[in-house]
């Protein structure tokens, strides 16, 4: 029981963001069939384009179309490729310069063999069959026979926005005092830690006091009911919500504990929610419980008249 506890984590959104007249350019060209490169004032035709001349700062409005052969300059071998790679099996990264192009493009290779890759070797775009305006549209592949027959921009439904998945997967390890709140909760229990200074008692718990630095060492169980300290209504729907707004997110002061703790409250009118409400914890079956604060599934009013402004408001 005293081993702490780990379990793996995943934290993701997609992040959306306009594109811009010059990477937009670049991703529409993909979306056609075209790789588009951008002239610098120094001559230089850099591919992506930049947005900005790094010389002058000014915005990037030449554009050059290149490829789709090139040269490759640079590359690395990727024997073992991880989550969201071009390719689920060995493959290079290639610096490639594209014809029409004074500057490397770095994108995958898709080749077998280590052996099958050299610097200075001829390689062209691929184009996916069904293209969205992404990096992705395309790999690049070694250059066998004639060369593929280019095609002509046509700068109709431009590419304005992109969306892109962000995904950090890690493993969280808990402390001991984390590891004992889990287990706790897994029995259906809260669990708090006091500070032996000052004697607050922290929900979840601290492996330190932050208030004086002191290690804490007591392990506190504390009452299942507290008092709504302060809480917002939830009015904006937005992607992966379980509920339908309005709903409210709430810091609970439990009994027997100095710090408040946030969760849901259901069982009552949003608009009737107010500080100093008194609630308590409606846990889910105990089938379901892991270790985990989602054992609880919300708190609800037990009925009880309000608690006075005073127990509370040092905790707000």
């Amino acid at each position: 029981m005293t081993r702490t506890l780990s379990a793996p984590v995943t934290v993701a959104f997609d992040y959306t963001r306009s594109t811009g007249p010059v990477v937009g350019r670049f991703l529409t060209g993909l979306r056609d069939g075209v790789v588009v490169g951008g002239r610098t004032s120094a001559g230089e035709v850099v591919v992506p384009p930049l947005e900005f001349d790094p010389v002058t700062h000014e915005p990037t409005t030449e554009f050059v179309e290149v490829g789709p052969g090139g040269t490759v300059t640079s590359w690395v071998w990727v024997p073992e490729p991880v989550k969201d790679q071009p390719f689920d099996r060995p493959f290079a990264f290639a610096l490639v310069t594209l014809d029409g192009a004074t500057r490397p493009f770095l994108h995958a290779l898709d080749v077998s063999s280590p052996d099958e890759v050299s610097t200075g070797m001829r390689v062209r775009v691929r184009f996916a069959e069904e293209r969205v305006g992404a990096i992705t549209d395309i790999v690049f592949e070694p250059e066998i026979g004639e060369p593929a027959a280019t095609t002509t921009l046509q700068t109709v439904d431009p590419v304005t926005g992109v969306i892109v998945p962000v995904s950090l997967d890690y493993l969280y390890a808990a402390s001991p005092e984390e590891s004992a709140f889990y287990r706790g909760l897994n029995e259906g229990r809260i669990v708090g830690q006091r500070c032996p200074t000052c004697q607050k008692v922290y929900v979840p718990p601290r492996s330190a006091c932050p208030s004086d630095g002191t290690p804490t060492a007591e392990e506190v169980e504390v009452s299942q009911t507290g008092t709504i300290t302060t809480f917002c209504i939830v009015n904006v729907p937005f992607l992966g919500q379980k509920i339908t707004p309005p709903y409210v997110s709430a810091y609970v002061l439990l009994d027997g504990a100095d710090i408040a703790v946030l969760h849901l409250i259901l069982g009552v009118d949003a608009a009737e929610v107010r500080m100093g409400m008194r609630v308590k914890a409606v846990w889910k079956p105990e089938a379901e419980w892991t270790y985990s604060l989602e054992n609880i599934d919300h708190f609800e009013p037990t009925g009880d008249p309000d608690a006075d402004y005073d127990t509370y408001r040092h905790h707000l």
